[in-house]
């Protein structure tokens, strides 16, 4: 049985839930394997709207098993927050498995993330200030605190304690903020040790297992491709791996046991935050997506960017992740618009590119070159099937298809959890 990764192909905000749980019935574990609870995902259940923002969004589905796996750094208020609000809409949340390798975020970790934030003025980045960037820097500094800490009080205290050594600093002495007490920090972390223990366990090996038991896995990516660290249009990412090769450090499961790679994409497209954008829309075309679309941010509420489908990051996002099945979401908004330009590549000075340029510098001045494909009026939201989907809204799927490097499998036609028309099938 297969271990599937799923990721988003763009910025973010691609539809990643609705993916998830179009897939969650067929599946027996659901991993977020990266981020934290910088991105969310909505997914709708009849009249029902679940916001989810640092739990996998499996958690929805009865019989699945969801896992924080060490890939992820976790905010432990959010966390029971998130459970807490679930709990009380009569999900259960019992079966929630969290990785004992995973790093918390800290109180230091979000006052730093703001306070750096608001001193770059102009060069921000865009974060969400929730200090997921500062405990990856801690993570790879090698001061970060783990979940496996908070068990042993002695330990979490030493650790806090070098922390902040150097955060109190500064803190202090550049920022001219107040220091942090060790016991602040070691306190708050303490007094979610025995809620938090029957939860923790080496997911790394239960993963294992249950591939090897004939289980079906599917890995869930935060955020997205082109906001990889690695990958993405650095240094407007996040701070960790949101592509598929990050599914295999961030959850302990070799890269040889994964099957299948499913990207999300939008019939158009978005970000939040800053940098470069090809494609951003400045007109009413723009605020047309931003309103039909619903384009605000189902963590921070900030609306996002808006533009045209861009055919040559969706080919870099299927070569980089080795995409074998995009499901493009969002057909529906597109309704409406008699003509829908496509960017099929960039001018850069003069010269077309077909391809992402490799130089930030020659990316952020890229002008779109667009290729326009007819549209149509009738309403797609009540479809099941490619064929009864409107001709033009058919060639426009194909085109799209053709240009992307990979097939596209699935079509979201509208917000609800049955909207959606499935062309190939995802797991089998």
């Amino acid at each position: 049985m297969p271990a599937i990764v799923l990721i988003g192909a763009q910025w973010g905000d691609e539809g990643k839930g609705k993916a998830t749980d179009l897939l969650s019935d067929r599946i027996d574990y659901v991993v977020k394997f990266n981020g934290g609870n910088n991105a969310g995902h909505t997914v709708v259940i009849g009249s029902e709207k679940y916001a989810l923002h640092l739990l996998p969004s499996g958690i929805l589905t009865d019989g699945v098993i969801p896992v924080i796996s060490n890939g992820v750094v976790i905010d432990l208020a959010v966390l029971f927050e998130e459970l807490d609000a679930l709990d009380a809409r009569g999900v259960d949340v019992s079966r929630l498995l969290v990785s004992a390798n995973a790093h918390v975020i800290t109180t230091y970790h979000r006052t730093i993330d703001k306070v750096t934030e608001r001193f770059l003025g102009k060069r921000q980045i865009g974060t969400t200030g929730r200090g997921i960037g500062p405990a990856y820097a801690d993570k790879i500094n090698r001061v970060g605190i783990r979940i496996q800490d908070l068990f042993d009080e002695n330990i979490l205290r030493q650790k806090v304690e070098g922390a902040l050594e150097q955060k109190n600093q500064i803190l202090a002495k550049i920022y001219n903020r107040r220091a942090i007490t060790v016991d602040e920090v070691a306190d708050e972390l303490l007094s979610f040790a025995d809620r938090l223990k029957p939860m923790v366990s080496d997911t790394s090996l239960e993963l294992n297992n249950a591939l090897d038991a004939g289980k079906t896995v599917l890995f869930e990516g935060g955020q997205a491709t082109m906001l990889d660290v690695d990958h993405g249009t650095y240094p407007f990412v996040t701070s960790s791996n949101a592509t598929s090769g990050g599914a295999a450090t961030g959850s302990g499961v070799a890269p040889n046991r994964f099957d299948r790679v499913i990207g999300v994409i939008k019939a158009y497209t978005t970000r939040v935050g800053a940098g470069p954008f090809p494609t951003e829309l400045f007109d009413e075309w723009g605020e047309f997506l931003t309103e039909k679309g619903a384009e605000f941010g189902t963590t921070t509420g900030r609306v996002r960017r808006c533009g045209w489908y861009d055919a040559p990051i969706a080919r870099y996002a299927s070569r980089i992740n080795g995409v074998t099945d995009f499901v493009l979401t969002k057909l529906d908004v597109l309704t409406g618009i008699e003509s829908i330009p496509v960017c099929v590549a960039y001018d850069v000075d003069g010269t077309r590119m077909d391809e992402m340029p490799v130089s930030q510098t020659d990316f952020h001045h890229a002008v779109p070159i667009y290729e326009n494909f007819p549209g149509w009026t009738e309403d797609i939201t009540g479809v099941r099937t490619f064929g009864d989907l409107p001709k033009n809204a058919r060639d426009y799927v194909i085109a799209l298809e053709e240009m992307s490097g990979s097939r596209i499998s699935a079509i979201g036609v509208g917000p609800a959890r049955d909207a959606i028309v499935v062309r190939h099938d995802l797991v089998g």
